[in-house]
């Protein structure tokens, strides 16, 4: 006996508007973490824009640069209520970022100028600059530590496999060769494992920032493709042949 699976075609107008505000949902909500990772990582290297050496110095480090004085020479300058704290917070850091000197001159700094935005019940997604152990984290030029990858990382795996999941639910519902829905549904997951999977391998080996990129584009451009084709299939899409969907 043939088993038959519904397709989009067989589901109420109900579902299919469900389906479509939850998928539109989806991706608005993925350009805007797009607009997220561009302002919260551009510029580490000292260079307007979002770069590989952006990635790099936020995984591995730079010799050169470190996040602090990358933003406070490029977008947080204009944040500071004295241009001459400029001069005096990348003298500390260039000095090695000492806990003492920390106190003393940088401390009331930013907390006068910084952490009205830079603290973590506010926005997490910022660095913590309301005490030493967070400022120092982007004071130094050794890139993220191995504990906050990992905290990125478990929140990053939860989060994003939830999402991934339910838009493949929505995909399969198309119809279309089985080998290539069954290859386009994996491909998401692949790409956010080996993603996560890069940036430890970064923290030691700089060049791997490309895969870091190439991965994290694979899996927003699969996500994309299979929202795209998914409100299209269910409503616009003539169905023909049942014969080839599985």
């Amino acid at each position: 006996m043939v088993k038959h699976y519904s397709r989009f075609a067989d589901i109420s107008i109900s579902e299919k508007i469900l389906n479509t505000v939850f998928l539109l949902t989806i991706g608005l909500g993925y350009l805007t973490a797009l607009a997220n990772l561009y302002y919260t990582y551009q510029g580490r290297d000292g260079v307007a824009g979002l770069s590989v050496n952006d990635i790099v110095a936020m995984y591995h480090g730079s010799n050169s640069q470190t996040r602090l004085g990358a933003a406070i020479n490029g977008i947080m300058e204009a944040n500071l209520k004295y241009k001459s704290d400029k001069e005096v917070i990348l003298k500390w850091v260039y000095e090695g970022a000492e806990e003492d000197a920390y106190k003393e001159k940088i401390a009331p700094i930013l907390n006068r100028d910084c952490i009205l935005c830079h603290t973590p019940s506010i926005n997490a997604s910022l660095p913590d600059l309301t005490n030493y152990a967070g400022v120092a984290e982007v004071a130094h030029s050794d890139g993220k530590p191995i504990p906050a990858l990992i905290r990125v990382s478990h929140i990053h795996l939860f989060g994003i496999a939830f999402i991934l999941f339910f838009v493949g639910k929505i995909f399969i519902l198309c119809h279309m060769n089985v080998y290539v829905k069954r290859i386009a549904v994996v491909i998401p997951f692949v790409a956010m494992l080996l993603d996560v999977l890069s940036w430890f391998i970064t923290k030691s080996i700089p060049e791997f920032a490309y895969v870091v990129v190439g991965c994290g584009a694979l899996m927003g451009f699969s996500m994309g493709m299979q929202i795209v084709v998914s409100i299209y299939q269910m409503w616009f899409y003539k169905q023909k042949d049942k014969a080839i969907t599985d």
